[in-house]
């Protein structure tokens, strides 16, 4: 195992190093924001359901890997909270009787859409630089992935100290 002890975290790998499977494994974390076209659904949780789906595939991928599909799963969770709750506000407000579209509803769709158009912009960009084997970090998101990721845990400093295979105590 590869670790710096000194800033207790794992070594950030360079593109060189990370083999072409990787990048295309942590560009696709990214894409799965195209989940819910490819289904053929304006459902926005079918976005949420494919990263963590995806995140959850790739749990024992490199770090690398790990790290960008954390961070696009983490960074879908706000957008896709949004986009449900206009989903339901709008359908609520399309089976009552009045049609009565408020100005709060509505300034609520323009910041949906906003965040939507963010999401979709960074969500292109990182998965280009991940293709290209770099590491790539989204406000606050980033910062949390990283410390998910590439922190060294006191489980795995140990293992490196102690035998794994003991032989059994009588």
């Amino acid at each position: 195992m590869d670790t710096n002890s000194e800033t207790g975290y794992h070594p950030l790998p360079q593109p060189a190093e990370i083999p072409q499977r990787d990048k295309e494994d942590a560009m696709g974390a990214y894409l799965m924001m195209f989940a819910a076209l490819g289904a053929g659904l304006p459902l926005p949780i079918i976005n949420l359901i494919a990263a963590v789906i995806y995140y959850f595939v790739n749990k024992k991928a490199s770090r690398f890997v790990r790290f960008h599909t954390h961070q696009a799963l983490i960074s879908q969770i706000p957008t896709t909270l949004m986009n449900a709750v206009a989903v339901f506000w709008g359908f609520r407000i399309a089976i009552s009787d009045e049609w009565d579209f408020t100005n709060i509803y509505k300034g609520y769709l323009v910041a949906v859409l906003i965040a939507n158009l963010l999401y979709f912009i960074f969500g292109i960009i990182g998965a280009v630089k991940a293709h290209g084997g770099k590491m790539y970090y989204l406000l606050l998101f980033g910062k949390i992935s990283y410390h998910s990721v590439f922190k060294i845990r006191t489980d795995e400093a140990s293992e490196t100290d102690q035998q794994k295979n003991l032989p059994p105590k009588f």
